[in-house]
């Protein structure tokens, strides 16, 4: 999957996952590979992504992801790598 991170200020990640763990509004969520379409809010907290080899998580301050035919777009307000 194409996961995509971006924020006003600048475009913080692309590239290939094998799963992306998102902290939802109503809870936090993961998505793999073939996943449904959707769309969510994100709270604060932390966003976590795997390609396989490393695993890593950063924090963002809220936004939005959109899940579409193995693309994610996340569209952070802010983020702070960790």
């Amino acid at each position: 999957m194409l996961l995509e991170i971006i924020t006003p200020e600048k475009n913080v990640f692309k590239g290939n996952v094998d799963s992306a763990t998102f902290p939802g509004s109503n809870g936090s969520f993961q998505v793999l590979n073939n996943h449904a379409p959707l769309i969510s809010s994100l709270d604060k907290g932390d966003l976590k992504y795997s390609d396989g080899k490393n695993d890593t998580t950063i924090v963002v301050e809220g936004g939005v992801v959109e899940v579409l035919n193995n693309n994610i777009t996340v569209l952070a307000e802010k983020v702070i790598e960790e």
